[in-house]
C-alpha cells in the first residue's frame, strides 16, 4: 500500500489548513493537492503519466489554473486536463459554488418566510436547508448580495462592446399577498478582446419603453461604448429605447425570435420546411446573395402560404441589418448564440424555485448565475477575434444601408 493509499488525504489537508507557518503551509497544501489531482487524473486515464500501458483509456492533456481559497491564504492549483471528456476534483472544490449559495438562500428564504409550497419543502430537505437559522439565511443573503450587487455595478471599462444582445425573461414574484411576473432584463456583448461578457440585469415590473430606456441608460453609464450591432426582438418600447439611449448602433432582429412568430403562420406539418427555407438565408458566402436567398424564399413560400410570406417580407430589412457588415463575422453573430444559451441556462436554475418571495432574491440567484458564467466565458477561447471586430469597427460596405433603430416616441422617457 502506497504512502498516498494509507493517509487520509481529504482529512490531513483540512488539519494543515488551519495551523502553521502560513507561506510554508501554502506550499505544502499546493504541492500536495496537485499530487492528489494528478493520482486521480491518473487512474481515471487507466496508467500514469507518460506510461505505456494495454490499460490505458485516456491521456492526458496540460493543465488548467484555478485559484483555491484556504485559511493559509490563496494558492495556485493545476487542475489535470483529459484529452477525452473532463475531470475536476468535487472532493476539493465546490463547482458553481456561487449559483448553488444563491439557489439555498433562495429556498431557505421561502421556507422562512412562510410562502413555500410542498414541492419547495422537499427541494429545502433535499439541499439540507431545512435546519438553517433566520441569522444563518440572513448572512449568507448578505454575502451573496454584495457579490451580486458588485458584479451588477462594476464598470465596464473595455474600449467597446460592438456587439450588444438584449433579451428579458418572465419570473414570477409574490408581492403583497399576490403572486405576479416581473421582467428580468439581460445585457450580452462582445468586449475589446473578443470575449463574451454580461453586461447588465435588472428587474423591473414589466417589459416597457421606459424599463428598457432606464436599463440601457444605466449601462452607458457605467461605460458602455462603441456598440455598432444591438440584437434583439421586436419589442417596440425595447426598439424605441436603442434609439435612443445607443444613438447610432444598428438593429438587428433576432432571428430565433422571428422564427417562432413566423411558423406560428403556418399548419404545424408545414413548420419544419418553413423553418428549413428560412435558415437558408443566412447560409448565403455574401450580402448580395443573402438579399437574392431571401427574394427566392418569399417567392416560394408565397405560393403556399400568402399571410407567412407577407410577415416574412415586412420583416425584410430588421432581419438582414447584419449584412452591413463583413461576412467573415456573419458565423460567428447567429452560431452559438449566446443570450438563447445563457436563457435557458436561467431557466434551469430558476425553475426549481418557482415563486419568488421578493425580487431581491430573483437578482441574488440570477446575478450569481450570471456572474458564473461572465467567469467561464472569460475562461474559454475567444468569441470572436480582436482582428474581426477590428474589421467590423472600420469596415463598411458601399453598396449597402445599415438599418439603425427607430427613434424614440416623444413621450418615452426613464422611469
Amino acid at each position: 500500500m502506497t504512502a498516498l493509499e494509507s493517509v487520509d488525504a481529504a482529512a490531513w489537508l483540512r488539519q494543515q489548513a488551519g495551523q502553521g507557518n502560513p507561506d510554508v503551509l501554502r506550499t505544502m497544501i499546493t504541492a500536495f493537492a496537485n499530487a492528489l489531482m494528478s493520482a486521480e487524473a491518473d487512474a481515471a486515464c487507466g496508467a500514469e503519466y507518460g506510461q505505456r500501458s494495454d490499460d490505458r483509456v485516456n491521456h492526458r492533456n496540460g493543465y488548467r489554473p484555478r485559484e483555491w481559497d484556504t485559511r493559509a491564504g490563496t494558492v495556485e492549483l493545476a487542475i489535470p486536463k483529459l484529452r477525452t471528456g473532463s475531470y475536476f476534483p468535487e472532493w476539493l472544490l465546490d463547482y458553481r459554488r456561487r449559483a448553488e449559495q444563491a439557489l439555498v438562500s433562495v429556498v431557505a428564504t421561502s421556507y422562512l418566510l412562510g410562502v413555500s409550497t410542498r414541492r419547495v419543502e422537499k427541494l429545502a430537505e433535499q439541499l439540507g436547508v431545512t435546519r438553517l437559522s433566520k441569522s444563518q439565511v440572513s448572512e449568507m443573503a448578505q454575502t451573496l448580495d454584495a457579490q451580486v450587487e458588485a458584479f451588477r455595478s462594476r464598470p465596464l471599462d473595455s474600449a467597446h462592446y460592438t456587439f450588444v444582445s438584449l433579451d428579458a425573461l418572465t419570473m414570477k414574484v409574490r408581492e403583497d399577498g399576490r403572486t405576479v411576473n416581473v421582467a428580468c432584463l439581460v445585457a450580452v456583448g462582445v468586449n475589446a478582446d473578443g470575449h463574451r461578457e454580461v453586461l447588465g440585469l435588472d428587474v423591473c415590473a414589466e417589459e416597457d419603453g421606459a424599463g428598457w430606456l432606464a436599463f440601457l441608460r444605466a449601462l452607458t453609464a457605467r461605460g458602455l461604448t462603441g456598440v455598432k450591432l444591438v440584437i434583439s426582438d421586436a419589442h417596440r418600447g425595447l426598439v424605441n429605447a436603442i434609439g435612443s439611449a445607443l444613438p447610432g448602433a444598428a438593429w438587428q432582429r433576432c432571428r430565433t425570435h422571428y422564427l417562432r412568430n413566423l411558423l406560428t403562420r403556418v399548419p404545424k406539418s408545414a413548420q419544419p420546411w418553413l423553418a428549413t427555407m428560412v435558415r437558408t438565408i443566412f447560409d448565403q458566402p455574401d450580402a448580395a446573395e443573402v438579399h437574392a436567398q431571401y427574394a427566392r424564399v418569399v417567392d416560394a413560400i408565397a405560393a403556399k402560404y400568402p399571410a407567412a410570406a407577407e410577415h416574412l417580407d415586412e420583416a425584410r430589412d430588421d432581419l438582414l441589418a447584419f449584412t452591413a457588415f463583413p461576412k467573415e463575422i456573419w458565423r460567428q453573430i447567429w452560431s452559438n448564440n449566446p443570450q438563447e444559451r445563457l436563457n435557458k441556462e436561467i431557466r434551469r436554475r430558476t425553475d426549481v424555485v418557482g415563486i419568488f418571495p421578493n425580487r431581491a432574491a430573483v437578482i441574488r440567484l440570477v446575478g450569481a448565475v450570471l456572474a458564473e458564467q461572465t467567469d467561464e466565458w472569460t475562461e474559454q477561447r475567444r468569441y470572436m477575434g480582436p482582428e474581426l471586430l477590428a474589421k467590423a469597427r472600420k469596415e463598411t460596405i458601399d453598396d449597402q444601408t445599415t438599418p439603425s433603430a427607430a427613434q424614440p416616441e416623444p413621450e418615452l422617457t426613464a422611469a
